[in-house]
């Protein structure tokens, strides 16, 4: 792990399609210092089984305590269908938080019910439908997340895709001084750019850090948390022999 500093807000752009439904093995065991808000969302008797047996490949606590989720924050999720990350979220936040869930329109045909009745059973959540380079978000947000979904934001449908330095500057600006944007993303081999965006599902690091801090975000951290080195990047991520267990860099960002 590589820390260039710490800071509390996060953006998260959370649970990417292409890994839905995937489930990893092996038990997982929150830190000894998590923080407590974050603890007590990881074991929420809301979170199902299917979640939870995810947790040894995500590490949820060690990334919402690496994005420095704190009670009364407002979040944008942005890709929160599943959610995976949201029902863990609202709780990390608390009553006097908010979670706003953006999601793309293509995504509605699997994720939008989900979204709408998650949206209704939670007074701290809002779900939102629309095209990221039409999305306007709160102003003085605390934190952006984007995890496993910044390689789909590419798509064989052009009307589907997203002009990513726009999609950046908007977060960007609603992000309060200070605040963050956190990115997790299945990698790609070096060099390799947008390349295997809509094949492979992987995205290669050094692009989504350029393109990040094209839009005046500084790096706080490029994480090794979630990296597996017998993951050599050739295959899809859906792929038995590697799904669920991929070699994935956490980014950290912050708007000065």
């Amino acid at each position: 792990m590589r820390l260039v500093t710490s800071f509390a807000a996060i953006a998260v752009c959370a649970l990417g399609l292409s890994e839905a439904g995937a489930q990893d093995s092996g038990a997982y065991m929150i830190p000894a210092d998590t923080p407590a808000n974050i603890r007590a969302a990881v074991e929420s008797a809301a979170r199902t089984d299917e979640q939870r047996a995810r947790d040894a490949g995500r590490k949820p606590a060690e990334v919402m305590t690496l994005a420095g989720i704190g009670e009364g924050d407002h979040i944008v999720e942005l890709a929160a269908f599943g959610h995976y990350y949201t029902t863990m979220l609202v709780e990390a936040v608390g009553s006097e938080g908010h979670v706003e869930m953006v999601d793309m329109p293509w995504t509605g045909r699997f994720g939008g019910e989900g979204a709408m009745a998650f949206d209704a059973a939670h007074d701290n959540a809002t779900y939102h439908q629309v095209h990221y380079n039409e999305m306007e978000l709160s102003s003085d947000v605390d934190s952006v997340l984007c995890v496993l979904f910044y390689h789909d934001l590419q798509r064989d449908n052009e009307a589907d895709s997203v002009d990513t330095a726009d999609m950046n500057a908007r977060i960007f600006a609603a992000l309060r001084s200070g605040g963050t944007y956190l990115i997790v993303d299945h990698n790609a081999e070096a060099g390799s750019g947008w390349r295997d965006g809509t094949t492979l599902h992987r995205m290669e690091a050094a692009t989504i850090r350029e393109e990040v801090e094209a839009a005046g975000f500084e790096l706080v951290e490029e994480s090794d948390l979630l990296a597996n080195a017998d993951d050599d990047h050739t295959l899809v991520i859906r792929d038995p022999a590697i799904r669920g267990q991929t070699d994935r860099t956490v980014f950290v960002f912050r708007k000065p």
